[in-house]
C-alpha cells in the first residue's frame, strides 16, 4: 500500500523539509549535502533569482538545436508546415493510443505530471512565510520580483496542462504523503476554473514584476505577464466558444466530470464565462499594445551585396544577435559561443532544416492590394512555376520569410553557393538541408553569419524570441471580433489590424478583403469551427494570425482551440509546382551518368524519392512511399485528439479499486478508452 501511495498520480514526492528540487542540484554544493535545508538556502535575492532562473527551461529551448528551433518544428503536422516524417499519431486514426503508462517517445511527450508545480508551491511555502518575517536580504521590489516570476512560471506550467488535458487538479500547496490527502488532491477541476486560476497566478505576477529588471528582457517582466494572460484567457474564451455542445466544455453534454461525486455542486454559467475572458484578454492586451512598436519594414525584401544588417529591422529582428533594442520583443533569450552557448537556427534556417510550408499557406497570403489571389482584380498572375511567380506582389512576409530564386544567399561570394541551397529548392537533399515542399522558411536567419562554414554554424549568437508584442495586437482584434458576435470590431482593434497590414505591406483596407473573401476559395482550416463556416470578418483575422507567425508554433494551438479540425478527413498536404519545370534544374542530374537523381513514387524496381507527377504537379510529401505509409490518403481528425488521453495508471494507483478505474477520481477524456494500449473511441 505505501508503495501505491508514493506513486498516486506523481504527487508523493511531497517535500517535507529538505530541499528536494531536481532542477536546483547545482545550488546544493553551497553546503555539504545532508546539511543544506530550504531555510538555508531562501535566504537571499540572489538564491531567489537563481532558483527561478533555473526554472526558464520551460520556456522553447534553442541551445545548440540541430534544427530550424523549437518554435518552427511545432508548426509541423498542421496546414502551415510539414516535414519528411509526418505524424502518424496525429494524423492515422488508430495510432495514438491511450497507455498504461507515460512514455517519453509518446506524441508532446504527454504527462500527467506535478513536478514542477510542487517545486513552485514549496518555493511559496518557504519564502512567503519569509518575506512576511523579513527574513530574506536584498532590495525588495527585486525579491518582489523573483517571487512574481514564480507565479507567472506556475501559470506557465498550469497553461500547457490546460491545452493538453482540459480539466486538471488545482495544487496550491505542498502536499503530504498520506493516501486520503493525496487522492483528494486527485480530483480534476473543470477547466474554467484552472483558467481562472491560471489568470489569478498572472494577476499576482504582474502586481509584482518590474518592467526593467536585472537581466532586461531576458527575463520574465510585467509586460510578458499581461501578454501572456491575453493569451490565456484569449484561448479559454474561444475554446469554450467553439467545443460548446461537446463533453469537452463543463457543464455540457456528455461532460466526464458530471459523473463525479464530488462536482456534484458544480453550476456553470457558459456565456458569463466566454465574456468574463474575452474581457480579461482584451484588457490585458491593449495594456501590452498600448506600450508597443512594431518593428519597422522597410519594404527591402533582400540585404545588398556586403550588406549583413540595417536593410529591415522586422526580418532581422527574428535573428539579431541583441534583440533588446525593439520594443517589439518583450523577452528574448540570447546566446553566447564564447561559453558554448550557441544556437544553430539560422544555420538550418539557411539549409532547409527538413521542413517547408505547405501550399495551403502560400496561396492563402493577400495581395499587396489586399485582395485574396483568386479575386477580380488581384493582379495574381496565376503561375506558379517559379517561387519568384508565387511570390511577386504580395504580402512583405510571405516575400520575406519564404525563400525563392532570387533571394540573396547570403553578404558572401554568391558564384560559391549552389542550387542546393536558396535557388530551386533540393527536395531530396540530406535530411537536415531538405526543403520538404518546395517552400523554404527563411525567418530567422542571420546575414552576420557564413552558413557554409562548420564554424558558422557552433558560432551563431543569433537570440530567440520568446514573446513579442504583435501578439498582443492579434489577441485584442480577435477578442474583440468574438465579443461582438463575429462581425465588427471596435475601433482600437481596427487600429491595430491596419498597422500589422501596413507593417505587412498590405493595404489596410480590411472592408475591401472581407468583401473579397470566398471562404469555399480558401484552403484553410481555420475557415471552420465545428464543421461550420465562420463569419467572413471572423476568417479574416484568422487569416492575418497565420500570416504574422510564420513558423513561430502558434497553429496547432489556435486550430485546437477554435476546433477547426472536424472536418480534416483525407486531407492531402501539397507543396510547390514541381513537376512544370523545377524537376529540369541541373542539381537534380547525376554529372556523371546525366541521368536524374528523382525517382518518382511508383518506379519498378527502385526506391522513390519524390512524388509522381502523375498523381499532381505539386510535391505531395506524404505520398513518396505507399507501403507502410498510414499518410498516404491524408490526414485524417479524430475528435479524441482534441485533448490528450490520460494514462490508465493514473487512474489505477489513485482509485478505491484498483481493478476497477471507474472508482478513481481521475477520469479519461472524452472519445478516449479506460482499457490501456487501446485507440480514440471516435
Amino acid at each position: 500500500m505505501k508503495r501505491n501511495i508514493k506513486n498516486i498520480v506523481a504527487l508523493s514526492c511531497a517535500l517535507t523539509g529538505s530541499l528536494m528540487l531536481g532542477s536546483c542540484n547545482d545550488f546544493l554544493d553551497k553546503e555539504p549535502l545532508d546539511k543544506v535545508t530550504a531555510n538555508a538556502y531562501f535566504s537571499s535575492e540572489a538564491d531567489l533569482a537563481s532558483f527561478a532562473i533555473k526554472q526558464y527551461d520551460l520556456f522553447p529551448d534553442d541551445v545548440n538545436q540541430w534544427n530550424i528551433g523549437p518554435d518552427a518544428l511545432r508548426d509541423n503536422d498542421t496546414d502551415n508546415q510539414a516535414n519528411t516524417e509526418g505524424n502518424i499519431k496525429r494524423w492515422e486514426p488508430g495510432q495514438w493510443r491511450a497507455l498504461e503508462n507515460e512514455k517519453e517517445s509518446e506524441l508532446d511527450k504527454q504527462e500527467w505530471r506535478f513536478t514542477r508545480i510542487r517545486a513552485f508551491n514549496f518555493f511559496f511555502q518557504q519564502v512567503l512565510p519569509k518575506q512576511e518575517a523579513g527574513e530574506i536580504t536584498g532590495t525588495e521590489t527585486n525579491i518582489d520580483h523573483y517571487i512574481g516570476e514564480i507565479y507567472f512560471l506556475r501559470a506557465y506550467e498550469y497553461f500547457n496542462l490546460l491545452k493538453k488535458f482540459g480539466d486538471f487538479p488545482i495544487i496550491d500547496g505542498v502536499l503530504v504523503d498520506e493516501k486520503e490527502e493525496l487522492v483528494n488532491a486527485s480530483q480534476r477541476k473543470p477547466r474554467n476554473e484552472v483558467a481562472r486560476y491560471i489568470l489569478s497566478d498572472l494577476d499576482k505576477a504582474a502586481g509584482l514584476l518590474q518592467d526593467n529588471p536585472n537581466g532586461g528582457k531576458n527575463r520574465i517582466t510585467r509586460n510578458v505577464a499581461l501578454l501572456f494572460k491575453s493569451r490565456v484567457a484569449l484561448y479559454e474564451a474561444t475554446f469554450e466558444t467553439y467545443h460548446r455542445g461537446t463533453p469537452r466544455v463543463p457543464g455540457e453534454s456528455g461532460w466526464p466530470g458530471a459523473n463525479m461525486a464530488y462536482n456534484s455542486g458544480f453550476s456553470i454559467n457558459l456565456d458569463q464565462e466566454i465574456a468574463f475572458f474575452t474581457d480579461q484578454a482584451m484588457a490585458a492586451a491593449k495594456d501590452v499594445a498600448d506600450k508597443v512598436t512594431l518593428t519597422e519594414n522597410s519594404g527591402k525584401i533582400d540585404p545588398s551585396a556586403g550588406q549583413s544588417a540595417g536593410w529591415n529591422a522586422y526580418f532581422e529582428m527574428f535573428g539579431d544577435i541583441d534583440m533588446s533594442k525593439y520594443s517589439e520583443v518583450l523577452m528574448w533569450r540570447a546566446f553566447d559561443a564564447g561559453i558554448n552557448i550557441a544556437n544553430g537556427n539560422a544555420t538550418y534556417a539557411y539549409g532547409g532544416s527538413n521542413t517547408g510550408l505547405t501550399r495551403g499557406y502560400v496561396e492563402n497570403f493577400l495581395m499587396k492590394n489586399g485582395l485574396p489571389i483568386y479575386a477580380s482584380g488581384s493582379g495574381y498572375s496565376g503561375k506558379d512555376q517559379t517561387l519568384d511567380q508565387v511570390k511577386a506582389d504580395r504580402d512583405e512576409r510571405l516575400q520575406l520569410f519564404m525563400v525563392s530564386e532570387s533571394t540573396r544567399h547570403n553578404i558572401y561570394v554568391d558564384d560559391d553557393i549552389t542550387d542546393s541551397f536558396f535557388g530551386t529548392p533540393n527536395i531530396i537533399a540530406d535530411v537536415s538541408n531538405r526543403k520538404v515542399t518546395g517552400y523554404h522558411i527563411r525567418k530567422t536567419l542571420n546575414y552576420s553569419y557564413d552558413p557554409r562554414t562548420l564554424g558558422g554554424r557552433l558560432s551563431q549568437e543569433g537570440g530567440h524570441v520568446i514573446f513579442r508584442g504583435a501578439e498582443a495586437y492579434l489577441n485584442y482584434i480577435e477578442a474583440s471580433c468574438l465579443k461582438n458576435g463575429g462581425n465588427s470590431i471596435d475601433g482600437t482593434a481596427r487600429d491595430y489590424w491596419k498597422q500589422l497590414r501596413r507593417r505587412a505591406g498590405v493595404s489596410d483596407d480590411i472592408d475591401k478583403t472581407i468583401a473579397a473573401t470566398d471562404l469555399n476559395k480558401e484552403n484553410d482550416w481555420a475557415v471552420y469551427s465545428g464543421g461550420n463556416m465562420v463569419t467572413p470578418m471572423m476568417y479574416n483575422i484568422r487569416r492575418e494570425r497565420r500570416a504574422e507567425f510564420i513558423a513561430e508554433g502558434f497553429r496547432m494551438d489556435d486550430l485546437i482551440r477554435w476546433r477547426s479540425l472536424d472536418q480534416v478527413k483525407n486531407y492531402i498536404v501539397e507543396g510547390c509546382n514541381f513537376w512544370d519545370e523545377m524537376y529540369n534544374n541541373k542539381i537534380f542530374y547525376d554529372e556523371t551518368t546525366g541521368k536524374s537523381r528523382l525517382v518518382e513514387a511508383g518506379t519498378a524496381g527502385l526506391v522513390a524519392n519524390v512524388s509522381s507527377r502523375t498523381v499532381s504537379k505539386y510535391l505531395r510529401p506524404y505520398q513518396v512511399t505507399i507501403n507502410n505509409n498510414g499518410l498516404y490518403n491524408g490526414y485524417n481528425w479524430m475528435k479524441a485528439n482534441y485533448l490528450q488521453p490520460i494514462c490508465i495508471n493514473h487512474m489505477r494507483i489513485s482509485a478505491e479499486n484498483p481493478s476497477d478505474v471507474s472508482t478513481s477520481p481521475i477520469y479519461q477524456n472524452p472519445y478516449w478508452p479506460i482499457e490501456p494500449n487501446l485507440p480514440q473511441l471516435e
